[in-house]
Parts: C-alpha cells; sequence; structure tokens
C-alpha cells in the first residue's frame, strides 16, 4: 500500500495571508514519472472513488458547476448515468456549464467547422438530460465551445454557426494555449508557444467581444505573462482564467515552494485587470503532481483541502470572492478525488467566508460571468 504524507506549512496572517516560501509537500515515497494525465480509466476510477463517500458539508449551498466535460468514445464513457452519479453526491448543484473537450466533432466537412459538433452534442446532451431527470440541475446550462482562433477573422463563420447551434446556451470558446517544455507535455499535441500574441491569433480573438462571448484561456502558469499582455490590449473582452492558473507539479516544476512564488506572483498580474475571472480548481489533475491517484484509496476532503488552500486562498485574497468561481473539472480531476468530496475541500477551505462570499464563489460569479440563472438563495438561519 502506497502512503503519501502532506506538510503544508503555512503561516497564517488573518484568514487569507501567508508567507513567501512556506508552501511544502512531502511524500513518503517518490513519486512515479509522470505518465499524463488519465491513470485509471472512467470504469475504474468510478470503484475508486467510490471507496470513500463522505457526507455533504453545508448541502444547502447553491452551487453551479462551472466546468466539467462529457464525452463517450476511446477515453471512455462519461455520458448522463456518469454525470448524475456524481452531480447525487449530496451537494447542492444547481446547473452547470459544459466545456469543449473535442466531443461529437463531425466527421465530415472543413475542418474548421468539425467543432461545430460538439456544440450541437452538447445541446442535445443538455435537452437529453432534462427530459430524464426533471427537476434535477440544469445540465450544461452554458456550453464553452473550441474555436480555432488562428484563423483569424476566417472564425466568424464558425462562430456564427456555433451560435445557431447552441441557442442561448452558447457562452463562449475556448483554445487552449498550453505550453510547456517538460513532462506536461507528455502524450499530447500542444499549442506552439506564446500563442496569446499571435497577431491573427488575435485577430480571431476580437471577434469574440461583439456578441460577448468569453474567452475561456488554458494554458500552464509559466505562460501568463502571455495573457497578461492580452487582457491589456482588450480591456473589453470577458475572460475567464481556467484551473487556478495552470499549477504544474511534474518535472521540471518540482520544487514546489518555488513554483508556488512564481505562481503567485504571475496571478497577481492577472488579477490586476478588471476583465478576468478565475475558476479555482484543475488542482486534482495529476500535472499537479500531488500524487493522490497511486495511493490504494481516494483522499479525503481533510487531505485535498491541506494540499489545496494556499493556491485557493491566494486566488480568492487576489481577485476577490465576486472574480472567482469554484470548478469540478471532472471527470478529469476524478483522476485524484471522488465530485463529492472535492466539493468539500473547497468548503472546508471557506469555511469561515461570509454567506454572501461563499454564495458569489459557488454560484453567484459563474452565473454573473456566464449569464445564467442565479440560484434562488435561501434564507440564513
Amino acid at each position: 500500500m502506497r502512503t503519501i504524507f502532506i506538510v503544508s506549512g503555512i503561516h497564517r496572517k488573518g484568514r487569507i495571508g501567508m508567507d513567501r516560501n512556506e508552501v511544502t509537500y512531502l511524500s513518503g515515497t517518490a513519486s512515479m514519472p509522470f505518465k499524463g494525465t488519465t491513470h485509471r480509466q472512467i470504469v475504474e476510477l468510478a470503484k475508486w472513488t467510490d471507496l470513500l463517500c463522505e457526507e455533504a458539508l453545508e448541502p444547502d449551498l447553491p452551487i453551479i458547476d462551472p466546468h466539467h466535460h462529457v464525452w463517450d468514445d476511446e477515453r471512455g464513457r462519461y455520458m448522463s448515468s456518469e454525470l448524475m452519479h456524481d452531480l447525487s453526491s449530496g451537494h447542492r448543484i444547481e446547473s452547470t456549464v459544459f466545456v469543449q473537450f473535442k466531443s461529437g466533432y463531425r466527421k465530415e466537412g472543413p475542418p474548421s467547422m468539425q467543432p461545430v459538433g460538439e456544440v450541437e452534442f452538447a445541446r442535445s446532451f443538455a435537452d437529453a438530460c432534462e427530459i430524464q431527470n426533471p427537476g434535477g440541475p440544469r445540465v450544461c446550462e452554458g456550453i464553452i465551445a473550441h474555436a480555432d482562433l488562428t484563423l483569424g477573422d476566417e472564425v466568424q463563420p464558425v462562430l456564427d454557426a456555433m451560435a445557431e447551434a447552441g441557442g442561448e446556451r452558447l457562452k463562449g470558446i475556448r483554445h487552449g494555449a498550453t505550453w510547456d517544455s517538460g513532462s506536461a507535455g507528455y502524450g499530447r499535441t500542444f499549442a506552439r508557444p506564446h500563442l496569446l500574441s499571435d497577431a491573427t491569433f488575435r485577430r480571431g480573438f476580437a471577434r469574440l467581444i461583439p456578441p460577448g462571448l468569453t474567452f475561456d484561456a488554458w494554458l500552464f502558469y509559466p505562460q501568463l505573462p502571455d495573457l497578461v499582455s492580452l487582457l491589456h490590449d482588450y480591456p473589453d473582452a470577458s475572460v475567464v482564467l481556467d484551473h487556478a492558473g495552470g499549477v504544474l507539479g511534474v518535472d521540471p516544476h518540482t520544487d514546489r515552494a518555488a513554483v508556488f512564488d512564481a505562481w503567485r506572483e504571475n496571478m497577481k498580474r492577472v488579477a490586476g485587470y478588471p476583465n478576468v475571472t478565475v475558476k479555482i480548481g484543475g488542482l486534482g489533475m495529476l500535472y499537479a503532481g500531488w500524487d493522490f491517484h497511486l495511493c490504494d484509496r481516494p483522499p479525503s476532503s481533510n487531505d485535498l483541502a491541506v494540499c489545496w488552500r494556499p493556491y485557493v486562498e491566494t486566488c480568492i485574497e487576489l481577485f476577490g470572492p465576486e472574480r472567482c468561481m469554484f470548478e469540478s473539472n471532472f471527470p478529469v480531476d476524478k483522476q485524484s478525488c471522488g465530485y463529492g468530496v472535492l466539493w468539500n475541500a473547497f468548503k472546508r477551505i471557506t469555511e469561515r467566508f461570509s454567506p454572501s462570499e461563499k454564495l458569489a464563489l459557488y454560484s453567484g460569479t459563474a452565473a454573473r460571468t456566464y449569464r445564467l440563472h442565479r440560484p434562488i438563495e435561501l434564507t440564513q438561519s
């Protein structure tokens, strides 16, 4: 049995302050080499995460999950039954946002138009979930699609087709910009370096502004200066920074204290632009290097909270609750933990936050940013 010991040395200054260079992570055994983002397939994952179930903390707190995926292909099956199993973990999930992950692409027609099929897929999936679970969560209330913004001005017909396919559910576009010269590139194809600075990409990006589409930015923490430049040049764009700014913990980013300092400094610069919000999550991706996936049993919410607290609290400190939203990033983050346990971890970290701050973090920011129905707030006792 593999045992992992976690030590987080954080000197608290008030609620969310911390000293420099005081974040450490110690493992009982040496980490295995990073071998991609999939350690277990979906069926095996479900069995593993179900080994630990926790009663939901603050079960009446409304949650909008603004970032999850759905697929049924060579990666396995994560469709309505698998998603609803996770959503029924005892937390009050009001609605969700589907984010592109190359699901349901068209197999014919020009390559630029093939991602329109994912919008059609997500909308059909949402309609089916509504029929199967009347009165349940509004699954895929929002859709974040992929359009190739390197088409420049020529991306407009793609955006028009997506708007027609998605209707009011279409909320934004994600064109991933992740790039790293180290282990994070294992088994995948990255965008070219400095994609966000490319002039043609930026012409495509500018096409998102008139129709009010958000741009979901997915990149790793060393690349955040490229995002700063984009935010500076396009102050009217609505930008959502995915996965807490792309924290890494795999080679060569294994000095966790140094990575934390570099990440925090870059996040400070990003936070200076009011047109960006941040999704707090993605910390369960194997890129982050916690190695929970190598344990015989999944981690508890306490285990997760110890590791994730510095990143979560720093995001909230820098951006404020009104510009932060918690995300599940399932089933990708399911490689590290169960769905209900993930939300319990976030709730442990925000235990002392005010009711209004919690409402912003768990539903309000997502509802405002993605133009979703705002959950009815329960009377606070």
